[in-house]
């Protein structure tokens, strides 16, 4: 009888695919905030000052964003003009942004 961690259906998996499926649903969060303002990727990074390839990452689920940019996007998706009259600065990716 073969373990548990050599069962392709084994706890290991199942939690990588819990993550895969929260990471797309932020995925979608954020893709769905942007398309909802009409705004491209382009224009979406340069107004809320996020890398366009970090955005495009997120938005394919090549990488898990962290918490802070999920709340960051929530927000942008409640007040869009006024974070984007703040300026607000926003470190990602290990670089920091700002008006």
């Amino acid at each position: 009888m073969a373990s548990a961690t050599s069962d392709p259906a084994g706890a290991e998996d199942f939690d990588a695919a819990i993550e895969a499926l929260d990471r797309g649903q932020r995925a979608r969060l954020i893709r769905k905030t942007r398309t909802g303002l009409g705004l491209s990727q382009a224009e979406f990074a340069s107004r809320f000052r996020v890398p366009v390839g970090t955005l495009r990452d997120w938005e394919q689920a090549r990488a898990t964003e962290p918490d802070f940019a999920i709340a960051y996007v929530r927000v942008i998706g409640l007040h869009p003009d006024m974070v984007a009259k703040a300026g607000w600065e926003l470190y990602i990716g290990g670089a920091l942004y700002s008006a």
